[in-house]
C-alpha cells in the first residue's frame, strides 16, 4: 500500500477539527434550527474531509447535511468546499422513476385522454392492406406521390380515401380486415390471460356456479380466435354483465340454473249438484225477536 493511499484514508487533523466551520456553513445553507448534531466525518482524500450533521427538517428523516472542507498543502487555514443535503443510509427516498407508459394501469384513462401506441408494440403486428393499395404508413398513393413530386408540393396526412368499388381493398374493408395492425399472438395470449383472471373458471363465483357460461342463454358469442374460449355476458343481473367472460366461467344467473316457480292459483269452487237444500220464502214465525201473541199494552198504541 502506497503512502498516498494511507494518507487519503486518514482524516486530516486540521480538517477533522473544523467542526464549527462546517456547522456554520451548513447553517448558512439551511433554514434556522434545521442543522442538528454532528453525525461523523469521512476522509475524501488528502486534506479533504466531509462532516455530516443531522437534518431536523420535517419529511427528511435520515438525511444529513454534508459539508466538505479542505486545506492547501502546507497551509493551516481550512476552507469550505461545498455544503449539500444528502440522504443517509436510513433516509426515506422517493421511489425510482418509472416512465408513464410503464406506470399506466387499466382504468387510468379518462375522457379526452390519448394513449399513443408504440410502433414496436409486441401486442400488435402488421395487418393486411392489399397489394393494390399503398402501405399503411403511406399517406398518399403512388400516383399522388408522383404528382406531388412533379409539382414540388408538400402532402400532409388526411382522411383515408375510400377504396375503389370491387377492388381487393374494398372487399377487405367490408370484411373488416383492412387494418394497418392487428393483434399478434402475444397480444391474444395476454388478453386471454387478463380476461380469464377476471372472469375465468378459477374465480370464487365460477366455483360456486351451477353451470358454465358455455350453456347459458345469456352468452353472446364473439368472432375471431378468441371466440373459441370467450364470449360476452348479457345478463343484467350477473356480476359480469357486459364483460368478456370465459366459456368456463359461471354465476348464479345462469339461464338454466332454476325455473321460476309459478304463483299458487286458488282452487275452483265446488258445487254439489246431487242434493237440494230447501230455502223458505218467508222466515219462520218463531225465528224473530217479536213474540207471536199480541201484547195488550202495546196494541192500543198501534203496535202489533
Amino acid at each position: 500500500m502506497s503512502a498516498a493511499t494511507t494518507r487519503s484514508r486518514t482524516p486530516d487533523r486540521l480538517c477533522a477539527e473544523a467542526v464549527d466551520l462546517a456547522r456554520a456553513a451548513a447553517e448558512e445553507a439551511a433554514a434556522p434550527g434545521i442543522v442538528g448534531e454532528h453525525a461523523g466525518l469521512v476522509s475524501e482524500g488528502d486534506r479533504v474531509v466531509t462532516h455530516f450533521f443531522e437534518c431536523k427538517e420535517l419529511g427528511y428523516r435520515g438525511w444529513r447535511w454534508a459539508v466538505t472542507v479542505a486545506r492547501a498543502s502546507r497551509a493551516k487555514i481550512v476552507t469550505v468546499d461545498e455544503a449539500v443535503l444528502l440522504p443517509g443510509p436510513d433516509a426515506v427516498l422517493a421511489p425510482e422513476w418509472v416512465p408513464w407508459s410503464e406506470r399506466l394501469r387499466p382504468g387510468d384513462m379518462g375522457p379526452g385522454d390519448l394513449l399513443p401506441t408504440d410502433a414496436e408494440d409486441l401486442r400488435l403486428e402488421p395487418g393486411w392492406t392489399g397489394e393494390d393499395e399503398p402501405p399503411p404508413n403511406s399517406v398518399v398513393s403512388e400516383d399522388m406521390a408522383a404528382l406531388a413530386e412533379a409539382e414540388d408540393a408538400e402532402v400532409t396526412a388526411g382522411p383515408l380515401a375510400v377504396p375503389a368499388r370491387g377492388s381487393i381493398a374494398a372487399v377487405a374493408e367490408e370484411l373488416g380486415v383492412r387494418r394497418a395492425r392487428v393483434l399478434s399472438r402475444y397480444g391474444l395470449h395476454i388478453a386471454a390471460d387478463r380476461w380469464e383472471e377476471a372472469f375465468g373458471p378459477k374465480t370464487p363465483m365460477a366455483q360456486a356456479a351451477p353451470a358454465a357460461c358455455v350453456s347459458c342463454g345469456f352468452l353472446v358469442r364473439i368472432g375471431g380466435s378468441l371466440g373459441q374460449a370467450f364470449g360476452v355476458c348479457a345478463n343484467e343481473f350477473s356480476p359480469a354483465d357486459g364483460r368478456v367472460v370465459s366459456l368456463a366461467y359461471g354465476c348464479g344467473g345462469h339461464s338454466e340454473a332454476a325455473v321460476m316457480p309459478k304463483p299458487p292459483q286458488p282452487a275452483p269452487p265446488v258445487i254439489d249438484e246431487t242434493r237440494v237444500d230447501p230455502f223458505p220464502l218467508r222466515p219462520a214465525s218463531d225465528s224473530g225477536s217479536v213474540p207471536v201473541t199480541a201484547d195488550e199494552d202495546t196494541e192500543e198504541l198501534g203496535h202489533s
